[in-house]
């Protein structure tokens, strides 16, 4: 198991962006019936989400999110050593995007930037690659980047995807501090499980071309995709999540030597309402501890954990916070870890 220990390395500021162009998941009844649109949108609980026009990237996200993050908190740019850009909808095959908002955010040409090409669990793993690179000491301060544009990859016309989506894009300030104390991750990964989320198209295995670009019918359902967009099991995707979730969090809990009493908030992944509901109710968490951001941006993938500390936590993290991080999704991968909020400054969300 790859349990991960850290010591006094936090997170100091955070900020988010989103698109201002709202989808309303209720109208959203182009190829869809508008009964079989209602009953689809209730039982997942997303009413509204943000989508990118076509000229905007994950990355302009992020930049936005980043600028406000410096801008709020009077950052000294030569002072940020690492730079570390998690996404999943970069902006080119190559160069990487950290390299690129490296230059466009006029950071020091000794700081150290890469992506991170990792799906719903991503920003877990993002914090701990950064938590264990300063604790060696010759880094001051992180940018860890999240920004996903999602709704490119899913087709409009498959039911089972054309719902959940959304776009979005966080910044966050990483420090090193004693004041911080301990932080633990529990990270995961099975590859025998590719198949439930999975692109077949347009990588280097299935080459884009013609073929991968036809639309065609998938199944008996009438749902309309290429090789190029996104797919989905649903069905085995919860059960993956109702098997490994629960008992990842309770071991999570006992290594850290706490319970789920002595955390403040837990914040899952927005999947959905349904999936969410019903891990709450297996680990009998009080709602006010489960902060929720699914009903109006939806699943943004990997930025929806910080995204949800954005949107719903920023008054809430004064003095010291112990929050709960879990997050699931493409590989399958999956983690959780329990991080220490000491005075963490949020910014307003940022419209793009």
């Amino acid at each position: 198991m790859a349990f991960l220990t850290f010591d006094g390395v936090g997170i100091a500021a955070m900020a988010a962006a989103v698109p201002s162009h709202v989808i309303k998941n209720y109208e959203y009844t182009e190829f869809f019936p508008r009964e079989e649109v209602k009953q689809v949108v209730d039982k997942i609980g997303i009413f509204e989400r943000r989508f990118a026009d076509a000229n905007t990237c994950s990355s302009d996200l992020c930049f936005a999110a980043a600028e406000k993050l410096i801008e709020d908190n009077q950052i000294d740019r030569s002072e940020i050593d690492l730079l570390v850009f998690i996404s999943q909808t970069p902006d080119y095959r190559m160069p990487a995007t950290s390299i690129l908002l490296q230059d466009r955010l006029h950071l020091e040409k000794t700081c150290m930037a890469f992506d991170i090409s990792l799906g719903c669990a991503a920003f877990s793993y993002g914090l701990s690659v950064i938590y264990g690179l300063m604790q060696t000491g010759h880094i001051r301060k992180a940018l860890l980047l999240d920004g996903e544009t999602r709704s490119k990859v899913y087709s409009t016309k498959d039911r089972k995807t054309a719902f959940l989506f959304g776009d979005a894009g966080v910044a966050a300030l990483i420090e090193r501090n004693e004041k911080y104390g301990k932080s633990f991750f529990s990270i995961h990964s099975d590859g025998s499980l590719g198949d439930l989320i999975k692109i077949e198209g347009g990588g280097y295995r299935h080459p884009s071309s013609l073929e991968t670009l036809k639309e065609r019918v998938v199944d008996e359902y009438g749902n309309i995709r290429n090789d190029e967009q996104g797919t989905m099991r649903g069905g085995d995707v919860f059960s993956f999540v109702i098997m490994n979730i629960p008992k990842d969090i309770k071991q999570t809990i006992a290594k850290a030597n706490t319970t789920l009493d002595q955390i403040d908030y837990i914040v899952f992944h927005q999947a959905n309402d349904f999936m969410n509901n019903h891990i709450s109710k297996k680990l009998r968490l009080p709602k006010e501890k489960v902060p929720s951001t699914i009903a109006k941006y939806g699943n943004t993938s990997s930025v929806s954990v910080p995204l949800t500390i954005v949107s719903e936590l920023k008054d809430e993290l004064e003095g010291n916070k112990n929050l709960l991080l879990s997050a699931f999704g493409v590989g399958m991968s999956w983690s959780t870890s329990i991080v220490p909020f000491v005075d963490c400054k949020i910014s307003e969300i940022v419209e793009v």
